[in-house]
């Protein structure tokens, strides 16, 4: 446990091995095996080395319609599998006797305005189809992401509630506020245990972005280690939520672990973690690297960002299942900067 009484959930590679002996015993118990759809993805492969530690190896089965990713190699199972063929997802289901899913799929926001109506079907069908595998299937829980892009220009900017009217100003943020309602929907009829978190913009120095408006404040680091200049598709001055991986793994874990009766929320929990701008991490970037640059290119993103509201109110999920972020802007800054070596960092340049 940590010294706040949350459980820890590091994860390296070379523990799997010992949750792969601690899951054998346990599947003599009970079968409960682990399918994480998505899994080569940003949140995706890092929460599949996560549970894989946590539960072992061969009981967390990656799957994704790309190739599987290099930091799962060697960790556990991959399959290939499109999540838009629902009878593919039902075979695989049955087969390796599924009982948790988590749905990782999605086209962001950014991406996703490129191809909006390609956004809202991958977004809409992944789910409808992973829903209604998990009710005709028995599948006991299910886990899928919702965003802070459900809430547009009419939510409070400052410590937006959970209940604040939404009006989300992308298709991605349609899709996610539609597919939250599927979710609560798909609980209060079926009784499918489906939860849900609305991430703010993540950060990690183990993947890539995929194509979100927040995308910006993992590149950055990447131009600083490779001594670029660091042009930003944002203001200065424009303040999102955001939040390093280790807390988003870890409150993703805890809230699937959470005890039934305690989930108030079958929409998605808000959830919260550092706030800053642009201006403000390139600060924290300049007391480790000096000479770092940055200048300020504002594109299509900015309106996007602009409809977002600036920090999050998380009471809900702290009450109901205790969450507490444990990264603030400056750890976060070390940490990344840590571990992004000059041989791993890629140019932004554009």
């Amino acid at each position: 446990m940590s010294s706040s009484g949350h459980p820890a959930f590091f994860y390296r590679p070379e523990l799997i091995s010992i949750g792969n002996h601690r899951a054998s015993l346990a599947k003599n118990v009970v079968l409960n095996k682990i399918l994480v759809i998505g899994a080569s993805g940003q949140i995706g492969t890092e929460l599949t080395l996560a549970l894989r530690q946590r539960y072992g190896g061969e009981m967390v089965i990656a799957a994704d319609l790309k190739r599987e990713a290099d930091l799962l190699k060697g960790t556990g199972p991959f399959l290939p599998l499109d999540i838009m063929d629902k009878e593919i997802l039902r075979v695989q289901v049955r087969r390796n006797e599924i009982k948790t899913i988590y749905l990782l799929v999605a086209m962001l926001s950014a991406a996703g305005e490129k191809n909006p109506m390609l956004a809202w079907h991958l977004n809409m069908q992944s789910l409808i189809h992973t829903l209604e595998v998990a009710r005709e299937e028995g599948v006991k829980k299910v886990f899928w992401p919702s965003s802070i892009a459900v809430f547009g220009a009419t939510a409070p900017k400052e410590n937006c509630p959970q209940d604040a009217y939404s009006a989300p100003s992308t298709v991605y943020g349609i899709s996610k506020l539609a597919g939250e309602q599927w979710c609560h929907y798909y609980f209060s009829r079926y009784g499918v245990d489906v939860r849900s978190i609305r991430y703010p913009g993540l950060i990690s120095y183990k993947t890539l972005p995929g194509g979100g408006t927040t995308d910006y404040a993992i590149e950055i680091f990447h131009s600083a280690i490779r001594n670029e200049t660091y042009s930003c598709f944002l203001r200065a001055d424009k303040r999102l939520p955001m939040m390093y991986m280790d807390d988003a793994v870890r409150a993703t874990i805890e809230l699937m672990e959470a005890p039934e009766p305690v989930i108030s929320v079958r929409t998605a929990y808000n959830l919260a973690g550092i706030s800053f701008t642009p201006e403000e991490i390139a600060a924290e970037i300049k007391k480790l690297i000096p000479g770092f640059k940055i200048i300020y290119e504002p594109d299509f993103r900015q309106p996007i960002a602009d409809s977002w509201p600036e920090s999050i109110d998380d009471q809900i999920a702290t009450r109901d299942w205790g969450w507490q972020p444990r990264f603030n802007l400056k750890k976060m800054t070390a940490e990344m900067i840590e571990h992004i070596s000059p041989g791993l960092a890629v140019s932004t340049k554009r």
